[in-house]
C-alpha cells in the first residue's frame, strides 16, 4: 500500500499552540490538529526532535560562521535565544522536557492510534551529543582514539572533559569534515550493538516506528572506510554480520509492524531495503527533479517494482530547501504530482503545503512568518484528496511511454505517463515536467470500452469525449503546457 508522511520540526511548531505566559508542550496539541491530518489521508506523523539534547553544546558548538550565517538568510531578527541546538545532537533517549514528558509522548501516540495514524520518532544511529551523559556512564560506546592520532587530527577527535584521559572521535560523514557537537558510536564492538538495538527495543514503546538519520553510516563497508585503521588499533575488526539485518530482525522479533525508515544515499538504498528497512530515503528522484532531466526521471521509475514500494518520495525535508524556493511554483507542483501518484511512501513536509519558502536550521527554535500560498494551499488539498483513494494506494501501477504526436515534433520526451486499475477503475497521470508545451500520443487499452468514453480530469475539472477506435489506432492525443499536468479518470 502507497502511505503517506507528514514530517513536524516538534519544537518550533509547538509554539502555535503556546500563549504569552505559557511555553506549550505536546499535551497542549488539540485532537483536532490530528483530525485534520488523518483527513488529508496522512498515514504517519513523524515527530522530529523530540529527545533531550545537551544545552551546554549551544554556547561552544552552534555559533560558527556557516551556522550563523543560515540563521540569518532565515529568521533576519534572531536572538541568541532562538538557539536552541540541533535536535540530531542527542544526550539519550528521553524525552526533552522542553516539549513535554513521556506520558505526553504516549497520549499523542494513542490519540494518533486511535485515528488509524503512527507515530514515528527519530533514531540518530550513528552518533550521540559530544557532551551526552552516556560518555560518563558507558564510555565503551564510541570509538577511542590516541593521542597520537588526535595530535594528527585535532578536528575529527577530541579530548572529553566527562571521561578523564580518554580521547573521541566526533560523528561524521566520511565526505565532510566531522560534526563538532557529537561523538560517534563504535558499530565494530558487540556491546555498543547490543546497547542500539536494546534503545530501539525500548523505542518501540514510545512509537510505531523510527526515522534512522543518515542509516548508511552504520553499514560495515562504510564504516570500516571511515573509522578502520582508527579502530584497528584498538583491536576492533568488522563484524561477521550487518548491525541493521541483526538490529531489525530482534526489533520486529518484539513487534512485528515496527517501521525503519532509512535516511540513505550513495546508492545504497536497496542494501538497506535488503538488510530489512521497510522504507529507504530517494533522494536521487528530487535530484532528477532539480535538474530537469525527464529521460533520467522516466528511467529512475523503471527500477524494480519492490524497491519503488519502498522507495520515500519528497520534494522537500528539514534537510533540503522548500520546493517552491528550489523548483519554483510552477515545477513544485508537477513534482508534487510525480511524487505524489508513484508507488512509495509519499513523504510531506510541515509548511510544504502553505507554500513555505524558508528553510530553517535545525538549530533554530523560532521560524519567520509566512504568508499562505493560497494558490498552493488549494493545489494540495485536491491533490491530496484525489489520491487518498484506494485506487492509488492500492491500484496496479505502470508507466507508458509517450509517442510523437506527429513526425518532427520531438516534444513527446517532455511527458511523463503511467496508469493505475483497481478493480474496474482506471486512472491516467500525464505531467509535462518542462518549460514549454508538449505534445503527445499515448496508448490504451480500452478492451470493452464503448464506442465513445470520457475522459475526465479530476484534477483540471474538465471532461472530454473521444472515439474509442481512434485511441485505440492512434493513441490518444495530449497536449499540456509547461509543467502542467492530467490526472484522468476514465
Amino acid at each position: 500500500m502507497n502511505s503517506k508522511l507528514y514530517e513536524i520540526n516538534t519544537r518550533v511548531w509547538l509554539r502555535k499552540f503556546g500563549s504569552i505566559n505559557r511555553k506549550p508542550t505536546l499535551k497542549d496539541v488539540p485532537k483536532e490538529y490530528w483530525n485534520k491530518l488523518a483527513e488529508l489521508g496522512m498515514d504517519y506523523i513523524w515527530l522530529m526532535g523530540v529527545w533531550k539534547t545537551n544545552k551546554s553544546v549551544i554556547k561552544d558548538y552552534c555559533f560558527e560562521e556557516g551556522l550563523v550565517n543560515s540563521y540569518t538568510r532565515a529568521l533576519n531578527d534572531w536572538k541568541e535565544s532562538d538557539v536552541i541546538g540541533s535536535p540530531y545532537s542527542i544526550d539519550k533517549y528521553e524525552v526533552c522536557a522542553d516539549i513535554g514528558t513521556r506520558e505526553e509522548l504516549l497520549d499523542v501516540k494513542k490519540n494518533l492510534n486511535s485515528l488509524g495514524l503512527k507515530l514515528i520518532l527519530d533514531f540518530v544511529s550513528n552518533h550521540f551529543s559530544v557532551r551526552s551523559s552516556l560518555i560518563e556512564t558507558d564510555p565503551y560506546l564510541f570509538v577511542e582514539a590516541s593521542e597520537e592520532i588526535y595530535q594528527r587530527d585535532s578536528n575529527t577527535y577530541f579530548k572529553s572533559e566527562l571521561a578523564e584521559g580518554k580521547i573521541f572521535a566526533h560523528g561524521r560523514d566520511p565526505f565532510f569534515p566531522a560534526w563538532q557537537d557529537t561523538v560517534q558510536v563504535n558499530y565494530f564492538n558487540p556491546a555498543a550493538r547490543s546497547f542500539m538495538i536494546n534503545t530501539l527495543k525500548q523505542l518501540t514503546n514510545l512509537c510505531d516506528g523510527v526515522r534512522c538519520d543518515m542509516g548508511m553510516l552504520a553499514l560495515s563497508n562504510i564504516f570500516n572506510n571511515t573509522w578502520g585503521s582508527t579502530l584497528k588499533n584498538n583491536g576492533y575488526c568488522k563484524p561477521e554480520n550487518e548491525f541493521w539485518k541483526v538490529c531489525i530482525d530482534e526489533v520486529k522479533d518484539k513487534n512485528e509492524n515496527f517501521q525503519f525508515i532509512g535516511e540513505a544515499y550513495w546508492d545504497l538504498e536497496w542494501e538497506l531495503q535488503n538488510l530489512g528497512f521497510d522504507y529507504t530515503y530517494d533522494k536521487t528522484l528530487l535530484d532528477k527533479f532539480k535538474s530537469g532531466y525527464v529521460e533520467e526521471i522516466r528511467a529512475h521509475l523503471n527500477a524494480e517494482m519492490e524497491y519503488q514500494e519502498k522507495s520515500v518520495r519528497f520534494i522537500e525535508n528539514h534537510d533540503e530547501e522548500r520546493a517552491v524556493t528550489s523548483l519554483g511554483h510552477e515545477k513544485s507542483k508537477a513534482a508534487a504530482i510525480i511524487a505524489s501518484t508513484i508507488q512509495g511512501m509519499h513523504f510531506y513536509h510541515d509548511g510544504q503545503f502553505e507554500g513555505k519558502k524558508i528553510k530553517l536550521p535545525v538549530q533554530l527554535g523560532r521560524d519567520r512568518i509566512e504568508k499562505v500560498n493560497s494558490s498552493l494551499s488549494d493545489f494540495y488539498l485536491k491533490l491530496l484528496s484525489i489520491t487518498n483513494t484506494k485506487i492509488f494506494r492500492n491500484g496496479n501501477w505502470e508507466q507508458l511511454e509517450p509517442n510523437h504526436a506527429w513526425e518532427g515534433n520531438f516534444t513527446y520526451h517532455n511527458l511523463l505517463i503511467w496508469k493505475l486499475s483497481f478493480n474496474e477503475r482506471r486512472r491516467l497521470i500525464i505531467v509535462n515536467f518542462s518549460d514549454s508545451v508538449a505534445q503527445c500520443r499515448v496508448k490504451l487499452n480500452l478492451y470493452n470500452y464503448p464506442d465513445k468514453f470520457k475522459l475526465k480530469d479530476i484534477l483540471n475539472e474538465k471532461e472530454y469525449y473521444r472515439k474509442t477506435s481512434n485511441v485505440i489506432e492512434e493513441g490518444l492525443f495530449v497536449e499540456l503546457g509547461a509543467y502542467k499536468s492530467h490526472i484522468f479518470s476514465y
